[in-house]
């Protein structure tokens, strides 16, 4: 990996608030208690605010100030209702640079891809305003004296739950439940608050008070309140599967409407007759190494090489890795940064060490970089373990770091069966010049999003979601939208 000591080409950086607020109601509130919790730079250590630990009180707030915009914003058309959305989009792209700098603070990934990030949110803001029209019913025949349709209204009051790796690109995603007609509960993972709680600021000026409202605050005080308030009829959660459970469990004693996108170990199938530069290329952009430093639940955390390939292909692919420049995620030259927390550098090492000692081969990386600038932060090198067995859990268990594993395969059917091995079932991408071939394994591969000879790119419009433990309901798309409807069946009478 490239640890050059090499001048760090800075963005300008964001003034950070000397007190971030919650929004609730239109209005820039603190907790109800007073509290805080300091949020850090991973890539430093040092503190770089604190903010509002919200609780019980404060969601209580939040869910009624919702209720009470509802009415009103319901009544608006979808079409107004996504002219609100698109301004929205239009601030984020007019802030993309301070956002972009918030979350590479706060989170760790290079300031390059946030970028990205903010404008990513902001075209999907724009999709879904313009799929208004979309929201539309059914005349259903029912006999000569009656005349029967359906409705598609809005739950009320929707929450979402956001995770750490991508802050403002989840954050921001306000538009799917808004054009539905519901009003809207945000609470952003608590290790990367920051840039939602700047996004506020925005929200305030361009939303009427209490449509969108956002909260900050660990799972316990304030995620678990907020998943339980009865008010609160819709849920939509992006995180671990442990916590996805939890979430299903508390939101049965109220029967709420829940969808997740939750983890996954997501196999990437290399065929003998590929293009090797080009399926390297797809497996090294496919792990994400250079996005969110392994830190994405769509990784493809495990390469099935051929048998025929294996040997050519990984020393391709080291040879990619080697290329990396790992530095500080502020520097415009950086490619790599670092780990969200400690917690999870902790985490990611204990499985590198748990790869040794299973057996696997550690072939690249496998421990912090060496350039003295970095060792304040949670860096880890891209590491990748040859040897794999579909028995270790290396293979088993997701990482969310920047780990690749490598198992050899001959059989087809031992292959797709190893594959589907796993609790998980969210991505896969194959690597096959024979259509045919690589359609029929698409079928037979337990994941609700393939990519042939291709990986890691998402596209508006198709649905994104898994199979397994890797959730409930697609994102993305049309459904999506509806998603956030119920349908109400209307029965009239005309003798």
């Amino acid at each position: 990996m490239s640890q050059t000591a090499e001048p760090v080409v800075k963005t300008s950086p964001p003034a950070l608030r000397e007190k971030y607020h919650c929004l609730i109601g239109g209005k820039l509130v603190g907790a109800e208690s007073g509290e805080t919790f300091p949020s850090f730079n991973p890539a430093t250590g040092e503190k770089l605010a604190d903010v509002p630990a919200c609780d019980a009180r404060d969601i209580d707030r939040a869910a009624q100030a919702a209720q009470n915009a509802f009415p009103a914003w319901r009544k608006l058309s979808p079409a107004e209702r996504g002219t609100y959305c698109r301004r929205f989009a239009e601030r984020l792209r007019a802030r993309k640079d301070v956002y972009a700098a918030l979350d590479t603070l706060d989170l760790g990934s290079p300031f390059n891809m946030m970028r990205v990030d903010v404008a990513s949110a902001a075209n999907q803001i724009d999709y879904y305003a313009g799929l208004g029209s979309e929201l539309k019913g059914e005349t259903i025949p029912s006999g000569a004296q009656t005349f029967s349709f359906t409705l598609r209204e809005p739950f009320g009051v929707v929450a979402k739950i956001t995770p750490f790796n991508h802050p403002i690109m989840f954050a921001a995603r306000v538009a799917a439940p808004l054009v539905a007609g519901n009003t809207l509960i945000v609470k952003p993972a608590e290790q990367t608050p920051i840039s939602a709680l700047e996004m506020v600021h925005d929200l305030k000026e361009i939303f009427p008070p209490g449509v969108v409202n956002v909260v900050s605050g660990d799972g316990p005080s304030a995620g678990a309140p907020l998943v339980q308030h009865a008010l609160v009829r819709r849920i939509a959660f992006t995180g671990s599967v442990e916590v996805g459970r939890a979430i299903m469990r508390s939101a049965a004693d109220g029967l709420k409407t829940v969808s997740l996108e939750l983890g996954g170990k997501n196999p990437m199938i290399v065929f003998p007759d590929v293009d090797l530069d080009r399926a390297v290329a797809s497996a090294f952009n496919g792990m994400n190494y250079t996005w969110s430093q392994g830190q994405s639940c769509g990784s493809t955390s495990r390469v099935f090489l051929h048998s025929d390939i294996h040997d050519a292909f990984v020393v391709k692919l080291l040879e990619k890795v080697k290329t990396v420049r790992i530095g500080m995620p502020i520097d415009e030259k950086t490619e790599m940064g670092c780990l969200v927390s400690e917690q999870q550098f902790n985490k990611v090492m204990s499985y590198i060490e748990i790869g040794k000692k299973e057996g696997a081969k550690v072939m690249i990386g496998g421990g912090r970089p060496s350039n003295p600038d970095l060792q304040r932060g949670y860096f880890v090198e891209p590491t990748i373990f040859d040897g794999v067995e579909q028995r270790m859990r290396l293979a088993q268990e997701e990482i969310f770091g920047p780990v690749q594993s490598i198992i050899t395969w001959n059989d087809l059917d031992q292959v797709t069966e190893m594959a589907n091995s796993v609790m998980y079932g969210l991505t896969a991408s194959i690597w096959c010049r024979d259509f045919s071939k690589a359609y029929r394994m698409a079928q037979e591969i337990q994941a609700g999003f393939v990519w042939i000879n291709d990986s890691s790119k998402h596209f508006l419009g198709v649905p994104f979601g898994g199979y397994k433990q890797s959730g409930l309901g697609r994102e993305e798309c049309l459904a999506d939208l509806l998603s956030y409807t119920q349908v109400k069946s209307i029965n009239v009478n005309v003798s």
